[in-house]
C-alpha cells in the first residue's frame, strides 16, 4: 500500500490536522475536511488559514496532491485511512472532554466508508476508544497520539520524538510507514501499546510538560526574589 499512492482522509484542519495532511500529500492523495467554508476557501487557495509560519510555508511552496472539502462523501470515499483530528475542548466546569465531533466522523465514515480504517489523534479520555468500538460497533478504530508543539508543528512531523499507536496489527504498521514517509528522521522510535496505555501517554506526556513549566517558573520566580541569575541555575 505505501509503494502507491494511498488516499487520507483527514477531519479537522487546526494546526495537528493540517501540518499532518500536508506532509502526507507529498506522497499520498489527501482530503481535508473541516466545517469553515472560509478555512477550506483559503486552503483550496493556498493560502494558511491559521497563524502558523511553517504551515503555510509547506502549504504555498511545496508540490502536494492535497484539497479540502466541506463534504464528508468527498472526503471519505475510496480513502484508506481517515485521521481524525477534530477539537475536543476539555470542559474544566464539567470535568470532561467534548468528543463530539470525533463521534460525528465515526459515523459519517462507517456510512459512507465501514472499510476505512479511522485513527484518533485528537486528545481524548483514558479508555476513550475502547468505548467508542463498541459504542459504534466497528474494529476499524484506533489512537496514536500526537506530540506537536503550536508554531512548530511541520517540524515535530518532520523529526518525531516517538510515533506511538494504540494497537499492534498491520493496518497499524502501515500508518506509521505513512508517518515515516512523511518524516525526515530516521530510526524513529515506535511504540505499539493498546488504545488506552496510548491515550494514557498522551495525557502524562502533556500533565508532565505543564508541570515542567510550572516548575521553572518557581525557579525564576526564587532566582528573582533573592537576586539570582536564573540562567546560570537552569544551566
Amino acid at each position: 500500500m505505501t509503494n502507491s499512492r494511498t488516499k487520507i482522509a483527514v477531519a479537522g484542519a487546526g494546526y495537528v490536522g493540517l501540518s499532518m495532511a500536508l506532509l502526507l500529500a507529498k506522497k499520498n492523495e489527501v482530503v481535508c475536511l473541516d466545517i469553515d467554508s472560509a478555512k477550506v476557501a483559503k486552503l483550496n487557495a493556498k493560502v494558511c488559514p491559521i497563524e502558523d509560519e511553517q504551515i503555510a510555508d509547506c502549504l504555498e511552496n511545496q508540490s502536494l496532491d492535497f484539497r479540502a472539502t466541506l463534504n464528508a462523501k468527498d472526503a471519505y470515499v475510496n480513502a484508506s485511512y481517515v485521521v481524525i483530528a477534530t477539537p475536543t475542548d476539555y470542559d474544566v466546569e464539567n470535568n470532561f472532554f467534548n468528543t463530539d465531533s470525533i463521534e460525528s466522523v465515526i459515523r459519517d465514515v462507517k456510512a459512507i466508508n465501514p472499510n476505512a480504517v479511522m485513527v484518533i489523534r485528537s486528545t481524548v479520555p483514558v479508555g476513550y476508544t475502547s468505548k467508542a468500538k463498541e459504542t459504534f460497533n466497528t474494529d476499524k478504530l484506533f489512537f496514536s497520539p500526537e506530540f506537536l508543539r503550536e508554531g512548530h508543528s511541520i517540524t515535530d512531523n518532520l523529526y518525531p520524538a516517538r510515533i506511538v499507536v494504540g494497537e499492534s496489527t498491520e493496518r497499524a504498521e502501515v500508518f506509521v510507514k505513512l508517518l515515516e514517509q512523511a518524516a525526515v528522521k530516521s530510526d524513529i522510535k515506535v511504540l505499539f501499546t493498546h488504545n488506552s496505555e496510548a491515550e494514557a501517554i498522551k495525557l502524562f506526556a502533556n500533565t508532565y510538560l505543564a508541570m515542567r513549566v510550572a516548575y521553572f517558573n518557581e525557579l525564576d520566580s526564587y532566582a528573582a526574589i533573592h537576586g539570582l541569575d536564573t540562567s546560570q541555575i537552569i544551566e
